[in-house]
Protein backbone atom coordinates (compact mmCIF):
# COMPACT_ATOMS: atom_id res chain seq x y z
CA UNK A 1 0.00 0.00 0.00
CA UNK A 2 1.28 3.61 -1.11
CA UNK A 3 1.00 6.31 1.23
CA UNK A 4 0.97 10.29 0.17
CA UNK A 5 4.33 11.93 0.91
CA UNK A 6 2.92 14.22 3.31
CA UNK A 7 2.39 11.58 5.32
CA UNK A 8 5.71 10.15 5.16
CA UNK A 9 7.53 13.12 5.89
CA UNK A 10 7.05 15.56 8.94
CA UNK A 11 9.36 17.46 9.92
CA UNK A 12 8.07 18.16 13.90
CA UNK A 13 9.63 14.75 14.58
CA UNK A 14 12.40 14.49 12.50
CA UNK A 15 14.75 16.93 9.92
CA UNK A 16 16.60 13.90 9.27
CA UNK A 17 15.48 11.15 6.08
CA UNK A 18 17.14 8.84 4.04
CA UNK A 19 15.49 9.23 0.19
CA UNK A 20 16.45 6.27 -3.27
CA UNK A 21 15.58 6.74 -6.58
CA UNK A 22 15.88 3.87 -8.71
CA UNK A 23 16.06 3.60 -12.60
CA UNK A 24 13.17 2.36 -14.61
CA UNK A 25 13.67 -1.45 -14.44
CA UNK A 26 16.47 -0.81 -12.11
CA UNK A 27 18.83 -1.07 -15.79
CA UNK A 28 22.60 0.24 -15.12
CA UNK A 29 22.25 3.78 -16.61
CA UNK A 30 24.66 5.08 -14.25
CA UNK A 31 27.46 2.27 -15.09
CA UNK A 32 28.79 -0.46 -17.03
CA UNK A 33 25.90 -2.44 -18.74
CA UNK A 34 27.53 -5.44 -19.96
CA UNK A 35 24.35 -6.60 -21.65
CA UNK A 36 24.00 -3.69 -23.65
CA UNK A 37 27.45 -2.63 -24.28
CA UNK A 38 27.58 1.13 -23.21
CA UNK A 39 29.27 2.92 -20.40
CA UNK A 40 27.31 4.70 -18.66
CA UNK A 41 29.55 5.54 -16.05
CA UNK A 42 30.51 9.78 -16.73
CA UNK A 43 26.51 9.91 -15.56
CA UNK A 44 27.71 9.46 -11.66
CA UNK A 45 29.53 12.75 -12.18
CA UNK A 46 26.24 14.17 -13.18
CA UNK A 47 24.63 13.37 -10.24
CA UNK A 48 27.16 15.29 -8.31
CA UNK A 49 27.11 18.30 -10.07
CA UNK A 50 23.84 18.52 -9.75
CA UNK A 51 23.92 18.03 -5.90
CA UNK A 52 26.25 20.66 -5.83
CA UNK A 53 24.33 23.56 -7.13
CA UNK A 54 20.74 22.07 -5.00
CA UNK A 55 23.00 21.67 -1.89
CA UNK A 56 23.68 25.88 -2.08
CA UNK A 57 20.20 26.50 -3.23
CA UNK A 58 17.67 24.40 -0.72
CA UNK A 59 17.57 24.48 2.95
CA UNK A 60 18.15 21.01 2.44
CA UNK A 61 21.51 19.74 3.42
CA UNK A 62 23.22 16.86 2.61
CA UNK A 63 24.74 14.15 5.31
CA UNK A 64 25.49 11.00 2.97
CA UNK A 65 25.43 9.98 -0.56
CA UNK A 66 25.93 7.28 -2.53
CA UNK A 67 25.69 6.97 -6.74
CA UNK A 68 25.50 3.83 -7.51
CA UNK A 69 25.02 1.87 -11.36
CA UNK A 70 20.93 1.60 -10.85
CA UNK A 71 20.13 3.78 -7.86
CA UNK A 72 21.35 6.73 -5.69
CA UNK A 73 20.88 7.24 -1.84
CA UNK A 74 20.79 10.33 0.34
CA UNK A 75 20.11 10.93 3.89
CA UNK A 76 19.02 14.59 4.14
CA UNK A 77 18.71 17.32 6.92
CA UNK A 78 15.61 19.85 6.42
CA UNK A 79 16.79 23.50 7.91
CA UNK A 80 13.50 24.83 7.87
CA UNK A 81 14.34 27.27 10.21
CA UNK A 82 17.35 28.82 8.30
CA UNK A 83 14.92 28.71 5.23
CA UNK A 84 12.95 30.67 7.67
CA UNK A 85 15.60 33.50 8.32
CA UNK A 86 15.91 34.22 4.79
CA UNK A 87 14.95 37.26 3.69
CA UNK A 88 12.73 37.54 0.48
CA UNK A 89 15.22 39.44 -1.54
CA UNK A 90 17.23 36.39 -0.83
CA UNK A 91 14.26 33.68 -1.56
CA UNK A 92 13.70 34.86 -4.86
CA UNK A 93 17.42 34.84 -5.64
CA UNK A 94 17.67 31.30 -4.68
CA UNK A 95 14.29 30.57 -6.35
CA UNK A 96 15.35 32.39 -9.61
CA UNK A 97 18.38 30.00 -10.16
CA UNK A 98 16.26 27.19 -10.54
CA UNK A 99 13.12 29.13 -12.36
CA UNK A 100 11.76 31.91 -14.32
CA UNK A 101 11.18 35.01 -12.38
CA UNK A 102 7.70 35.97 -13.27
CA UNK A 103 7.19 39.98 -14.55
CA UNK A 104 4.81 40.35 -11.32
CA UNK A 105 7.96 38.86 -8.56
CA UNK A 106 10.00 41.21 -11.21
CA UNK A 107 8.20 44.24 -10.73
CA UNK A 108 7.72 43.67 -7.04
CA UNK A 109 11.77 43.62 -6.35
CA UNK A 110 11.75 46.99 -8.69
CA UNK A 111 9.18 48.47 -6.47
CA UNK A 112 6.90 49.65 -8.99
CA UNK A 113 4.05 47.14 -7.84
CA UNK A 114 0.66 48.25 -6.32
CA UNK A 115 -0.56 46.91 -3.10
CA UNK A 116 -2.35 44.24 -4.38
CA UNK A 117 0.33 43.13 -6.24
CA UNK A 118 2.97 43.60 -3.99
CA UNK A 119 0.35 41.15 -1.70
CA UNK A 120 0.25 38.89 -4.35
CA UNK A 121 3.48 38.47 -4.84
CA UNK A 122 4.27 38.31 -0.84
CA UNK A 123 2.33 34.64 -1.35
CA UNK A 124 4.12 33.86 -4.00
CA UNK A 125 7.59 34.49 -2.00
CA UNK A 126 5.98 32.61 0.75
CA UNK A 127 5.16 29.34 -1.49
CA UNK A 128 8.45 29.41 -2.20
CA UNK A 129 10.14 29.27 0.52
CA UNK A 130 8.07 26.31 1.89
CA UNK A 131 9.49 24.90 -1.63
CA UNK A 132 13.10 25.46 -0.48
CA UNK A 133 12.93 23.16 2.25
CA UNK A 134 10.41 20.80 0.68
CA UNK A 135 12.48 17.69 0.21
CA UNK A 136 9.93 17.00 -2.96
CA UNK A 137 11.10 19.65 -4.41
CA UNK A 138 14.88 18.95 -4.12
CA UNK A 139 14.05 15.86 -5.26
CA UNK A 140 12.23 16.78 -8.37
CA UNK A 141 14.66 19.61 -9.05
CA UNK A 142 17.68 16.49 -9.14
CA UNK A 143 15.88 13.94 -10.65
CA UNK A 144 13.86 15.65 -13.87
CA UNK A 145 17.28 17.67 -14.47
CA UNK A 146 19.32 14.24 -14.61
CA UNK A 147 16.25 12.30 -16.82
CA UNK A 148 16.40 15.21 -19.13
CA UNK A 149 20.35 15.08 -19.52
CA UNK A 150 20.06 11.10 -19.99
CA UNK A 151 17.68 11.08 -22.48
CA UNK A 152 18.79 13.77 -24.56
CA UNK A 153 22.18 11.90 -24.47
CA UNK A 154 20.19 8.72 -25.50
CA UNK A 155 17.94 10.69 -27.87
CA UNK A 156 14.90 8.97 -26.53
CA UNK A 157 11.42 9.86 -24.44
CA UNK A 158 9.90 8.16 -21.74
CA UNK A 159 10.38 7.49 -18.15
CA UNK A 160 13.99 7.58 -16.42
CA UNK A 161 13.10 6.75 -13.03
CA UNK A 162 10.99 3.97 -11.80
CA UNK A 163 9.11 6.25 -9.82
CA UNK A 164 8.82 8.59 -6.99
CA UNK A 165 11.43 8.78 -4.74
CA UNK A 166 11.22 6.36 -1.41
CA UNK A 167 12.18 7.96 2.08
CA UNK A 168 12.37 6.93 5.59
CA UNK A 169 12.30 9.02 8.58
CA UNK A 170 14.94 8.68 10.46
CA UNK A 171 13.66 9.49 14.00
CA UNK A 172 16.69 9.58 16.29
CA UNK A 173 20.84 9.72 16.39
CA UNK A 174 20.86 6.10 16.03
CA UNK A 175 18.69 5.78 13.13
CA UNK A 176 20.99 8.16 11.59
CA UNK A 177 24.20 6.77 12.49
CA UNK A 178 22.80 3.52 10.76
CA UNK A 179 21.63 5.45 7.46
CA UNK A 180 24.32 7.24 6.92
CA UNK A 181 26.70 4.01 7.34
CA UNK A 182 24.58 2.11 5.31
CA UNK A 183 24.87 4.52 2.25
CA UNK A 184 28.35 5.28 2.62
CA UNK A 185 29.11 1.39 2.84
CA UNK A 186 26.67 0.71 -0.71
CA UNK A 187 29.60 0.13 -3.04
CA UNK A 188 32.02 -2.11 -0.52
CA UNK A 189 28.39 -4.27 -0.43
CA UNK A 190 28.51 -4.04 -3.91
CA UNK A 191 32.14 -5.05 -4.31
CA UNK A 192 32.80 -2.46 -6.26
CA UNK A 193 35.31 -1.14 -3.63
CA UNK A 194 37.37 -2.75 -0.83
CA UNK A 195 37.71 0.50 1.20
CA UNK A 196 36.03 3.77 2.13
CA UNK A 197 39.07 5.17 1.02
CA UNK A 198 38.08 3.72 -2.68
CA UNK A 199 34.63 3.91 -2.57
CA UNK A 200 33.88 6.81 -5.45
CA UNK A 201 30.62 8.65 -5.70
CA UNK A 202 29.65 8.30 -1.97
CA UNK A 203 30.29 11.08 0.96
CA UNK A 204 32.49 9.14 3.16
CA UNK A 205 35.22 9.11 0.09
CA UNK A 206 34.89 12.88 -0.29
CA UNK A 207 34.81 13.44 3.16
CA UNK A 208 38.36 11.81 3.40
CA UNK A 209 39.14 13.58 0.01
CA UNK A 210 38.84 16.83 2.18
CA UNK A 211 40.81 15.75 4.86
CA UNK A 212 43.97 14.87 2.85
CA UNK A 213 43.68 17.18 0.41
CA UNK A 214 43.43 21.64 0.17
CA UNK A 215 40.04 22.59 1.05
CA UNK A 216 39.91 24.16 -2.54
CA UNK A 217 40.03 20.63 -4.28
CA UNK A 218 36.42 19.80 -3.33
CA UNK A 219 34.84 23.08 -3.99
CA UNK A 220 33.33 21.46 -6.71
CA UNK A 221 31.76 18.34 -4.74
CA UNK A 222 28.30 18.71 -2.94
CA UNK A 223 27.91 20.48 0.32
CA UNK A 224 27.95 18.46 3.39
CA UNK A 225 26.78 18.95 6.43
CA UNK A 226 29.45 19.01 8.83
CA UNK A 227 30.15 16.85 11.42
CA UNK A 228 30.33 18.18 15.09
CA UNK A 229 33.52 17.40 17.60
CA UNK A 230 33.60 16.66 21.11
CA UNK A 231 33.75 20.43 21.85
CA UNK A 232 30.59 21.74 19.57
CA UNK A 233 28.26 19.16 19.05
CA UNK A 234 25.83 21.92 18.14
CA UNK A 235 22.37 21.76 16.45
CA UNK A 236 24.08 23.01 13.29
CA UNK A 237 26.08 20.22 12.63
CA UNK A 238 25.01 15.81 12.61
CA UNK A 239 26.22 15.04 16.26
CA UNK A 240 28.89 12.82 15.88
CA UNK A 241 32.75 13.24 16.16
CA UNK A 242 34.07 11.90 12.11
CA UNK A 243 36.74 10.15 13.43
CA UNK A 244 34.62 8.01 15.08
CA UNK A 245 32.53 7.53 12.49
CA UNK A 246 34.50 6.86 10.31
CA UNK A 247 35.69 4.28 12.36
CA UNK A 248 32.74 2.88 12.77
CA UNK A 249 32.19 2.50 8.83
CA UNK A 250 35.35 0.80 8.60
CA UNK A 251 34.96 -1.48 11.18
CA UNK A 252 31.23 -1.81 9.95
CA UNK A 253 32.36 -2.52 6.49
CA UNK A 254 35.44 -5.42 7.02
CA UNK A 255 32.20 -7.21 9.14
CA UNK A 256 29.73 -7.40 6.01
CA UNK A 257 32.63 -8.48 3.68
CA UNK A 258 34.35 -10.66 5.58
CA UNK A 259 31.66 -11.92 8.08
CA UNK A 260 33.85 -14.51 10.18
CA UNK A 261 32.66 -15.91 13.11
CA UNK A 262 33.33 -13.67 16.19
CA UNK A 263 35.15 -11.51 13.98
CA UNK A 264 32.78 -8.38 14.68
CA UNK A 265 32.76 -9.30 18.93
CA UNK A 266 36.60 -8.51 19.13
CA UNK A 267 36.24 -5.20 18.21
CA UNK A 268 33.18 -2.91 19.09
CA UNK A 269 33.84 1.00 18.21
CA UNK A 270 33.23 3.79 21.03
CA UNK A 271 30.85 5.37 19.29
CA UNK A 272 27.94 2.01 19.61
CA UNK A 273 28.17 1.71 23.45
CA UNK A 274 27.90 6.21 23.72
CA UNK A 275 24.65 5.64 21.86
CA UNK A 276 23.72 2.73 23.12
CA UNK A 277 23.51 0.99 20.41
CA UNK A 278 23.19 -3.10 20.75
CA UNK A 279 26.56 -4.63 18.14
CA UNK A 280 24.29 -7.56 17.96
CA UNK A 281 21.61 -5.43 16.09
CA UNK A 282 23.55 -3.58 14.20
CA UNK A 283 25.50 -6.20 12.43
CA UNK A 284 22.31 -7.80 11.89
CA UNK A 285 20.16 -4.98 10.23
CA UNK A 286 23.72 -3.93 8.05
CA UNK A 287 24.23 -7.67 7.03
CA UNK A 288 20.91 -7.82 5.75
CA UNK A 289 20.37 -6.42 1.84
CA UNK A 290 17.52 -3.98 1.68
CA UNK A 291 16.44 -4.43 4.86
CA UNK A 292 17.11 -1.02 6.21
CA UNK A 293 14.50 0.02 3.51
CA UNK A 294 11.59 0.66 6.11
CA UNK A 295 9.48 3.84 6.15
CA UNK A 296 10.87 4.75 9.09
CA UNK A 297 13.80 4.14 11.77
CA UNK A 298 14.74 4.56 15.52
CA UNK A 299 14.12 3.27 18.74
CA UNK A 300 10.49 1.83 19.51
CA UNK A 301 9.36 4.84 21.17
CA UNK A 302 10.74 7.27 19.02
CA UNK A 303 8.45 5.20 16.27
CA UNK A 304 5.08 4.73 18.55
CA UNK A 305 5.27 9.01 18.85
CA UNK A 306 5.91 8.89 14.78
CA UNK A 307 3.03 6.37 14.05
CA UNK A 308 0.55 8.51 16.26
CA UNK A 309 2.01 12.11 14.33
CA UNK A 310 0.86 10.44 10.84
CA UNK A 311 -2.61 8.82 12.30
CA UNK A 312 -1.51 5.30 12.14
CA UNK A 313 -1.53 2.47 15.08
CA UNK A 314 1.62 1.22 13.68
CA UNK A 315 4.07 1.68 10.67
CA UNK A 316 6.49 -0.59 8.83
CA UNK A 317 9.95 0.05 10.80
CA UNK A 318 13.43 -1.20 11.15
CA UNK A 319 14.82 -1.00 14.73
CA UNK A 320 18.48 -1.42 14.70
CA UNK A 321 18.70 -0.17 18.41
Amino acid sequence: MGYARKRQICLNDTPYYHVISRCVRRAWLWGKDEFAGRDYSHRKHWVLDRMRVLSRIFSIEICAYAVMSDHYHLVLYVNQEKAKRWTQEEVIARWSKLHRQPPLVSRYREGTTSDAEREVADKIIDVWRERLFDISWFMRALNEHLARLANAEDDCTGRFWEGRFRSQALLDEAGLLTAMAYVDLNPIRAGIARTPEQAEFTSIHQRIKSMTQRESSTRLDPKLRAFADESDKTKSMIPYNLKDYLQLVDWTGRAIREDKPGFIDAAHPPILSRLGIDANGWTSVMGRRGAILGRAMGKLDALRVHAATLGQRWIRELRPV
